[in-house]
């Protein structure tokens, strides 16, 4: 008889998540059929425009590296229990920090402002998430509703600060002054012709560090363990003499401190200045990443990955099908979130029954007179 198991770790990462995504282009491919369009011409064109070419390949991994850092801040929140979904906000106003050091430095060589805008973007960032982190240990009020708001508050804050603070006399449109050419962050297709004419640069090697460092943060270090003890069960890592309060404060700071890298990446990488509305609402997209990738950074980079095609390729239906437009990825995307995230226990059992038929049986329990003879 078979019995529900615990997925092995690689089936829940891996196994699981490609089953569900199977099953959203499956149901993608109907609802393309549906409108008289041929969903594998569509898929050939998502395809092809996310990998088809350097070209497309490159602006692939520019929208993956932004989607790594708001998933792993995700993922790093989840770990201990929080649903941090203000990854949106604390992205967009890191900008700040950016640019605010960028500027100043813009006629040093790049590789002196990298560092300093990974650190700005990063204390600002981490501030902006340590104060739900915070209100949530001292106060009680949950993070969930906390980061909500404060994602509107940095809109508003970063239109003030854009519009009436930062914008150069004479300028119309609402945006920063530009960095300087020796301050700007090369350009991957400066060292890989392959990636020529596109966004992708050094901030993807960042992404792949930090998501490294996140690894070893949970599973190899003593804070990690009691990040995922409070995630657990908080009342028992209270009881072992774990300050809840303080690991919440500090895993919101290091949460938000990921999602500011996509500040570095854009502005310093990027866009060369600060403009409104850059994150382009990565932060939400890191959501479904992390709950497509388990929370865990391999799972994370693949998912990402998976998106940023999703983005790039979108792009580049709309012109090889012209009956189909942008919105149908937006409708794919959804479909993911939905199989991937909202219906993911969908073929769990299924899976835990199937591995519980090729498990061992478990050892039956030593009648009571053998049980005291062996004691």
């Amino acid at each position: 008889m078979s019995t529900l198991r615990p997925l092995p770790r690689w089936a829940d990462i891996l196994l699981l998540p490609i089953i569900n995504l199977a099953l959203a282009f499956i149901v993608s491919g109907i609802v393309v059929f549906s409108i008289g369009q041929n969903p594998l011409a569509a898929l050939e064109a998502i395809v092809g425009g996310a990998f088809g070419n350097g070209y497309n390949f490159g602006y692939t991994l520019y929208y993956s590296t932004n989607f790594i850092f708001t998933g792993l801040a995700v993922a790093v929140a989840a770990h201990a229990g929080l649903f941090n979904i203000g990854g949106n906000g604390q992205a967009y106003i890191a900008g700040l920090g950016v640019i605010l050091v960028a500027l100043p430095m813009q006629f040093m060589p790049w590789w002196l402002t990298f560092p300093v805008a990974i650190l700005a973007g990063a204390a600002v960032g981490g501030f902006w998430a340590f104060i739900p982190g915070w209100l949530q240990a001292k106060r009680g009020s949950h993070v969930v509703i906390t980061t909500i708001m404060f994602n509107f508050i940095a809109a508003a804050i970063m239109v003030y600060m854009v519009v009436n603070v930062l914008k150069p006399d004479g300028v119309m449109a609402p945006e920063s002054a530009m960095i300087a050419p020796e301050g700007r962050m090369p350009k991957l297709g400066a060292f890989i012709p392959w990636f020529k004419n596109t966004d992708v640069n050094f901030t993807l090697l960042l992404a792949l560090a930090c998501l490294v460092g996140v690894y070893i943060l949970i599973w190899h270090t003593r804070f990690g363990y009691a990040m995922r003890a409070l995630g657990h069960n908080p009342t028992a890592s209270n009881y072992a003499g774990m300050s809840n309060s303080r690991i919440i404060m500090i895993v919101m700071t290091l949460s938000g401190a990921l999602a500011g890298m996509v500040a570095v990446n854009q502005v310093v990488g990027v866009q060369y200045r600060l403009v409104l509305d850059y994150v382009a609402d990565a932060g939400f997209v890191g959501i479904a990443v992390a709950l497509m990738g388990r929370n865990h950074p391999v799972g994370i980079l693949f998912a990402a990955l998976l998106f940023g095609a999703l983005y790039q390729g979108g792009n580049e239906l709309q012109y090889v099908i012209p009956g189909l437009s942008k919105e149908m990825v937006v409708v794919i995307q959804a479909l993911v979130i939905l199989f991937t995230g909202a219906m993911e226990g969908m073929f769990r059992p299924g899976l835990q029954r199937m591995f519980g038929l090729f498990a061992p049986a478990p050892k039956p329990d030593a009648p009571p007179a053998v049980a005291a003879k062996e004691s």
